[in-house]
């Protein structure tokens, strides 16, 4: 069943085209990660989908329901957390949690069983009586997850969830939302691939408003991503490098110095072939060996190539 689902939704700003007619299927119980650049679009897209925004053409649903601005019947059924979510200070996260609930209509009682079964799943506990005001940054985004949850969503939406956390708090935001998996859909919008690596089952690549590709993250990399070999040699690897530039199944040769010797990162367009003539040319070069190493594609290497792409196009 889809979670989410678009169709030509399209985002003016004047002349400015923020969302291009984009087409978008999410499967409900699934963690898709929305990546693309700064600026290509996932902000307004959020916006849109959780009624925040009215679009300039095209439509959106949730759970079969048509997206309206202000629709009150579909905030009661997605969990929201921006990218710059904002708390009353003043407030405990315990108290920041019940008013939430309150606002969803929840009983009393079950109100303050949600609370405290959302303070252990964000690990704010031992915190829930301190004010909103003295915790740090990634406590104060689990305090967001953990809203963004209180009204049990079927959607729940994260607009850059860890953009300005220091490593310790992307760690623990991340393993947050690892634990949702099992209990919601989540649309996660972002620019950072490791997380997005870490975290997705699907993800789609925006830019310029446009959707540049739908699809599974393991068969997106073995799609658009080949493997690179690392060979890093004690010595001047100069003609080394010219030479493995030479071979017809190279299709790209990067050099990097390093203090006594060079690092290689060679792409080959027929991988078997690598494998079975690259360790003795490197051997031949009479080069001390230091590493090799085929490193699987990432992400990164998908998302540059397709990035590239249209920016030629």
């Amino acid at each position: 069943m889809e979670a989410i689902a678009c169709r030509g939704l399209t985002k003016r700003y004047g002349s400015v085209i923020a969302v291009d007619n984009l087409d978008l299927c999410v499967e409900q119980g699934s963690v898709f990660g929305f990546l693309g650049p700064n600026g290509a679009g996932k902000t307004t897209t959020v916006r849109l989908l959780v009624g925040l925004s009215q679009p300039t053409g095209g439509q959106a649903s949730i759970v079969g329901q048509c997206v309206r601005i202000n629709s009150v019947d579909l905030r009661s059924r997605i969990g929201y957390l921006p990218e710059e979510p904002s708390f009353y200070n003043w407030m405990s996260g315990r108290d920041f949690l019940l008013y939430v609930g309150e606002l969803f209509r929840l009983p009393s009682k079950e109100n303050k069983v949600r609370c405290d079964e959302l303070l252990e799943f964000a690990g704010l506990k031992e915190a829930a009586k301190r004010k909103i005001g003295g915790y740090s940054k990634g406590m104060r985004q689990r305090l967001g997850l953990a809203q963004a949850m209180m009204n049990r969503p079927d959607v729940l939406f994260l607009d850059e969830p860890c953009s300005a956390l220091d490593p310790i708090g992307r760690r623990e935001v991340l393993d947050a939302i690892v634990k949702l998996k099992s209990h919601t859909t989540i649309f996660m919008s972002t620019h950072i691939l490791a997380d997005v690596e870490r975290t997705c089952d699907t993800v789609g690549i925006i830019d310029k408003g446009r959707l540049v590709i739908q699809e599974d993250t393991q068969r997106l990399r073995e799609r658009f991503a080949r493997p690179v070999f690392e060979v890093e040699v004690e010595g001047d690897a100069s003609r080394l490098a010219a030479r493995i530039r030479s071979l017809p199944w190279v299709t790209a040769v990067e050099e990097a110095g390093r203090e006594s010797g060079a690092m290689l990162r060679i792409r080959a367009g027929d991988i078997a072939a690598a494998r079975r003539e690259l360790p003795g040319i490197v051997s031949d070069s009479g080069l001390i060996l230091i590493r090799y190493e085929l490193i699987s594609p990432s992400l990164e290497d998908v998302f540059i190539q397709m990035i590239g792409v249209r920016e030629k196009s």
